[in-house]
């Protein structure tokens, strides 16, 4: 029976497969997780949450998703692609709950493209747009990672997995990858070149859009200089996000310390072996508190909650989209 197998049935399998794997990863690190904590403790710790640093973290993450959206407005200008602020804001909290809710986060770029696509006039053009977003919302993560070890190795005795020069050194390889792919554009071009052996015609013009699109990014260095600015705010912001939560919990987690957690808990989250993060995020967080001493039942609150919130908030996501069937 499996010799008649039809390439759609393989690739059904696959699928089941893949989602299979993500599930045992995610429930089998909960599970773990979970039997080495006193549960009635990790309850009460979430349960004495202050209500008002709470609702501080939400706010602190819509400054996080208009600044994000900020950075996306201006991107877009440097291609000539005028959509309204207003406009990609919904298109942004679209995204966030097709991030948080559907199975995988690729699903709110996808929203993304498609939302600017037609202004765009391009499907390559929108694509790339994001992805340089992408690119540089990674920098400012490593960047933020980078100088919360910095100065956790200067005002802590407590010493984090990662030291500074890593991270550093991180950000300076990805800057270097990066880099001469906007300043040299035809290079980027050169490099894609056998790809047009697969269909000449419809693989020049996307490479011929990509390295338009790249020349016009090499034109506006104050605004790229700006976006790498702002998605350094934007992981700072993130960071005072969990640090309210903290607070909320009472959990006497440095600053500086949580400047290194949470951007490299985003990091591995990207790792596509779980579902949404979930496992690998808690582990992440338990992994980084038991290097500071602190206890796992914290860790755990930290980590379920802030996604509880994320999620919370996402939910506004499916207004924003009601909304704009409703404008249509």
């Amino acid at each position: 029976m499996a010799d008649h197998a039809t390439p759609a049935d393989r690739r059904s399998l696959r699928t089941i497969l893949i989602w299979a794997i993500k599930i045992l990863v995610s429930g089998g690190l909960l599970y773990v997780l979970l039997t080495r904590v006193n549960l009635g403790r990790l309850w009460q710790v979430a349960r004495t949450a202050s209500l008002g640093w709470l609702a501080a973290a939400l706010g602190l993450y819509l400054g996080m998703v208009l600044i994000s959206t900020w950075r996306w407005w201006l991107l877009l200008g440097t291609q000539h692609v005028r959509v309204p602020f207003g406009r990609l804001f919904n298109s942004y909290l679209v995204a966030t709950f097709s991030n948080n809710f559907l199975p995988s986060n690729i699903g709110g770029d996808v929203v993304r493209i498609r939302d600017t696509a037609k202004p765009a006039g391009s499907k390559t053009l929108a694509t790339t747009v994001v992805l340089l977003d992408r690119g540089l919302g990674l920098l400012g993560l490593v960047f933020v990672a980078a100088l919360g070890a910095t100065l956790a190795a200067h005002q802590s005795e407590a010493i984090g997995p990662i030291g500074p020069g890593v991270l550093w050194g991180m950000l300076a390889i990805g800057l270097a990858v990066s880099t001469p792919a906007v300043l040299v554009p035809s290079g980027v071009g050169r490099l894609l070149a056998p790809l047009r052996r697969l269909h000449r015609e419809w693989v020049s013009e996307r490479i011929d859009r990509l390295t338009t699109a790249l020349a016009r990014f090499r034109a506006a260095p104050g605004v790229l200089v700006a976006c790498f600015l702002g998605a350094i705010a934007v992981q700072a912001v993130n960071v005072a996000f969990y640090a309210a939560i903290a607070r909320a919990l009472s959990i006497p987690i440095p600053l500086a310390h949580l400047g290194i957690l949470v951007p490299l808990s985003f990091i591995v989250q990207m790792a596509p072996v779980s579902v949404n993060g979930f496992g690998v995020r808690e582990a992440t967080f338990s992994f980084y508190f038991a290097q500071l001493h602190l206890p796992l039942e914290s860790a755990l609150a930290l980590s379920f909650i802030g996604a509880a919130l994320i999620m919370v908030f996402s939910a506004s996501g499916a207004v924003a989209y009601l909304l704009r069937g409703r404008e249509a």
